[in-house]
């Protein structure tokens, strides 16, 4: 009721105790209302952890949006893509009301975004770690939180209308370095040759590759195909050349050849193409095969090492690549800002919008993460570069797999290590498996002297013994003066078998286990490097174990092994070869039973009888200090035709030396000649024994 104009203001005022009461009932009455237009909303921070959860999966499916979430994961996914695979990991670190906002409310969370760029399981610098912050509004129809989509909430510094980039940077790779530093594998200058498609009519691009493969003397068909299947602007790489005076192919032939272009740059090569290939191994593009064994440490496309000690030390020598994430402009049509807001806001209805508003594209790329490259480090092998020409030079005419090894007694540095081309880039010196015939009988030697024998015990050499129903024999040519009652050192001189046949009745196989394992045979490699030494098994028996002291039966050596074993004796105690100095490989496990000086001595005064009388005097000619030696001779294959490997090792000084071809005459005849060579060209280089 209003007052009447009669009435005094004094009789209209209420008392205290009446305002109290009056501004108490009114306080009550404002909260109730306040309650009715506000009910108490839900805790944000659910809605900010499924956005969390959608950005680190790539899918915002089941993420509460403020606006249509296909667009948001479709700009999302857009613009993480040049990231590739890489794993990220998203957390919500803290979600808060904005201060003073009004209906409809809005909240802000604060996200931690971490990017295993390098693909590695453990934090390191080559994580991309950022903090983002996005907005939630409060959806008063649905009683619920939705979030605002925009490129920053995703990727800190990311504006509308870009994407990212990952470049890998690459460092300088190691060198691998030979004795004294030499350097073996270093960056050496090439020509990439190849066809520029952008340069050439797509009609004429065929043409245009065949006279190119035919000017490099490659393959037509292959390279056509190849040239065909790339992109319209690819350079489709045909060889790579070495820039050096071996090159017979012009850059002028090249590229008067429509589209053919040869760009200069440098790779990690030895100094030939051929020099020590299997050992030091190549580098080139990663495999797909290596992509995935990495667990995506390596990218496609990336130069790593394919085989040898370049693949073994991949890490070592190619450092730690460095990396740059980029911003580029996003595809067309994928550019966008802000999600859920069109030109006012809000629809009108309460109810979040659906449109994607167009951003603006950034020209200039802007670098958002790097982590610098660190070169690799060199990897330094014993190997001596003129007597590793030698040893290659020396097998260069075989027609069947062979090797050349050559060890330094004195520290078993494996000075050269070189195969033959029928090798075809295997590594027959330091891997193959094979029966090592007589060569053989040195570990056996050391066995019977272990068992009461000595070089003067005398011994029956028939030229035929049967032992449990199977005959042997020695190999046709064996000299009639020598077979009857001999000295041991005469068996060894002229490779009598049976008498080691023979010897197998009273000498254990475990004991020949031993005396392999005493030269350094059996034990478990430890050259820095994939090799294998030997295989001589304890438990042979019967006919297994007789064939085995003459270097057949189930025994197995490679070349690496043999040069071992003649190293051991040289030295007069077991030596553990080593091709790689630096980073020192793990010390071999020592033999049960060591090798003596004086069991050495024994060994060296038989092998002395081959070079003075035996199998291969003529090793007597080679300059330098005397030489002693053993030849071997091993059947393998059907029977149907006779296939022998051929051995000789030989020492001379502080030089050991295995040579080896699979399939010759005789290890005399076939390999004695090749020993010679090398000893001899050993010599004139200043690396001999």
């Amino acid at each position: 009721m209003r007052p009447t104009a009669a009435a005094s203001p004094l009789s209209l005022r209420p008392s205290r105790a009446a305002r109290t009461a009056a501004g108490g009932l009114a306080a009550v009455l404002a909260a109730a209302g306040l309650a009715a237009c506000s009910p108490q909303r839900p805790d944000p921070r659910p809605a900010a952890e499924a956005f969390a959860a959608g950005l680190q999966a790539g899918d915002l499916s089941a993420a509460p949006m403020a606006g249509d979430a296909s667009a948001a994961e479709e700009q999302l996914n857009a613009a993480v893509a040049g990231l590739g695979d890489a794993a990220r990991t998203v957390v919500v670190e803290d979600v808060a009301a904005d201060a003073g906002s009004a209906d409809p409310a809005t909240a802000t969370a604060r996200l931690s975004t971490t990017w295993d760029l390098d693909g590695k399981p453990e934090a390191t610098d080559g994580d991309w770690t950022y903090q983002t912050t996005a907005t939630l509004e409060y959806d008063a129809g649905a009683s619920a939180w939705r979030v605002r989509y925009s490129p920053a909430a995703a990727v800190a510094g990311l504006q509308a209308g870009e994407g990212l980039r990952l470049e890998t940077v690459a460092g300088a790779r190691g060198d691998i370095l030979g004795a004294g530093g030499t350097e073996l594998v270093t960056e050496r200058p090439v020509v990439r040759v190849g066809l520029d498609k952008a340069r050439v009519q797509a009609a004429d691009a065929a043409d245009s590759a065949r006279e190119l493969a035919k000017l490099l003397d490659i393959d037509a068909d292959a390279y056509a195909a190849k040239v065909d299947a790339a992109g319209a602007k690819a350079f489709v790489e045909a060889i790579v050349l070495r820039d050096d005076s071996s090159r017979t192919v012009t850059n002028r032939q090249i590229e008067a050849i429509t589209g053919g272009r040869a760009i200069g740059t440098t790779l990690p090569l030895a100094p030939t193409r051929t020099f020590a290939r299997p050992v030091l191994g190549t580098v080139g593009e990663a495999t797909a095969e290596i992509v995935e064994k990495s667990g995506g440490a390596v990218k496609a496309g990336e130069r790593v090492g394919l085989s040898g000690l370049q693949a073994t030390y991949q890490e070592r020598l190619a450092g730690t690549p460095g990396m740059r994430v980029w911003t580029v402009p996003a595809p067309a049509g994928e550019t966008g800002g802000d999600t859920g807001k069109d030109g006012a806001g809000q629809d009108g209805t309460g109810q979040s919008g659906g449109t994607v508003a167009e951003g603006s594209t950034t020209a200039e790329p802007r670098l958002l993460f790097e982590r610098a490259a660190v070169d690799g480090l060199a990897v330094t092998t014993t190997l001596e570069q003129d007597l590793q020409e030698v040893a290659e030079k020396v097998v260069s005419d075989a027609d069947s797999p062979s090797a050349v090894v050559a060890v330094r007694p004195s520290d078993g540095a494996v000075l050269a290590a070189a195969n033959g081309p029928a090798s075809n880039a295997y590594n027959t010196a330091m891997v193959a498996r094979y029966a090592p015939g007589s060569t053989f009988k040195v570990v056996s030697a050391l066995a019977m002297l272990r068992s009461g024998y000595t070089p003067s015990s005398r011994v029956e050499c028939p030229q035929t013994t049967v032992l449990d129903g199977r005959t042997f024999k020695n190999f046709t040519g064996y000299p009639a003066d020598s077979l009857g009652t001999i000295t041991l050192s005469e068996a060894i001189a002229q490779s009598c078998n049976t008498v080691f046949i023979n010897a197998s009745r009273k000498v254990e196989m475990s004991a020949v286990a031993d005396a392999a394992a005493s030269l350094g045979l059996a034990a478990e490699p430890a050259t820095g490097s994939a090799a294998f030494l030997g295989s001589v098994p304890s438990d042979s028996t019967g006919t297994e174990h007789a064939a085995n002291m003459i270097g057949q039966g189930v025994v197995e050596a490679s070349p690496l092994g043999m040069a071992t074993v003649a190293a051991s004796v040289a030295k007069g105690s077991t030596v553990s070869p080593r091709l790689v100095a630096d980073p020192a490989p793990e010390a071999a496990p020592a033999p049960q039973v060591p090798l003596t000086a004086e069991e050495a001595a024994q060994l060296k005064q038989l092998m002395s009888g081959t070079v003075d009388h035996g199998t291969v005097t003529d090793l007597q000619d080679v300059p330098g200090p005397a030489v002693q030696a053993k030849t071997g001779t091993a059947e393998y294959g059907d029977g149907s035709e006779e296939l022998r490997h051929t051995w000789v090792i030989a020492i001379q000084g502080d030089l050991a030396v295995a040579v080896f071809v699979e399939t010759g005459f005789s290890g005399a005849e076939t390999g004695g000649p090749l020993m010679k060579e090398f000893l001899t060209k050993a010599q004139a280089v200043g690396t001999g024994g």
